[in-house]
């Protein structure tokens, strides 16, 4: 039976011990969806950094037409850089080009997991694929749901989607994911919860409302509109095979 755990914040992931497990990460507001977003949009990769620091320092590899810098830091706008969120990210000349990325939450968890298994990008807007990418997998690895969190908080945004996924890998599968009471609880949130109100009334969608930010809410509360299922590997996020 596979072991199945959600994490509520990046920070209580145990990097010693990711070696044979398989992590999804999830930073719903906004790092995981605009990923995908610009995935979906003609990228030909997403190099997640820690900080803008690294990622200017990654960005001396490229030549100047063939990347974008993209982030923020403390939900601050960053100069030069393009803003992080989807429908901004989504505007850009994507197709063909590199794009450096960095976030106070969302780059960070996928570099604190990058020495797992294997590291997917999860969001709401994938979720659908994400299980079905997870239980056409053979093998018995311990699944991790990694909620990014909030500057070292936990949010609800984030565990909601983890209880999407969680829902979906059990529902009629009793008898394949053994479930941490962790795991049970975000399902449970799930269940009872709606995505647009849950990102909407969150801290963080309270605070893109403020910024006059409520689309771009409204644009990762949209769930099972991607089929990819992108991967870290080696530092970098590349555009999967299509999962159906």
């Amino acid at each position: 039976m596979r072991k199945l755990h959600v994490l509520f914040r990046k920070e209580d992931l145990d990097v010693s011990r990711l070696n044979d497990k398989i992590v999804v990460v999830l930073d719903v507001l906004f790092a995981t969806t605009s990923i995908l977003t610009v995935l979906e949009h003609g990228a030909t990769e997403v190099i997640p950094a820690m900080d803008e620091h690294e990622a200017r320092d990654m960005a001396q590899n490229f030549t100047d037409d063939s990347f974008l810098l993209a982030g923020e830091n403390a939900f601050q706008f960053i100069d030069d850089f393009i803003p992080p969120t989807p429908m901004a990210m989504s505007r850009q000349a994507l197709k063909g080009r590199s794009v450096i990325y960095c976030t106070t939450n969302g780059t960070v968890a996928l570099r604190r997991a990058q020495n797992a298994k294997h590291v997917l990008v999860g969001a709401l807007m994938n979720g659908r694929a994400v299980v079905e990418h997870l239980n056409r997998r053979e093998g018995d690895e311990t699944v991790l749901v990694l909620c990014a969190g909030t500057k070292g908080a936990f949010n609800v945004e984030d565990f909601y989607a983890a209880g999407r996924i969680v829902d979906g890998l059990t529902r009629g599968r009793d008898n394949t994911w053994k479930l941490t009471d962790a795991a049970i609880s975000a399902a449970g949130y799930f269940q009872r919860a709606d995505a647009r109100a849950c990102l909407s009334t969150s801290a963080v969608g309270r605070l893109m409302a403020h910024m006059g930010l409520s689309h771009e809410v409204a644009y990762a509360a949209r769930e099972d509109r991607s089929q990819l299922v992108p991967a870290l590997h080696r530092g970098r996020i590349l555009p999967p095979q299509r999962t159906i």
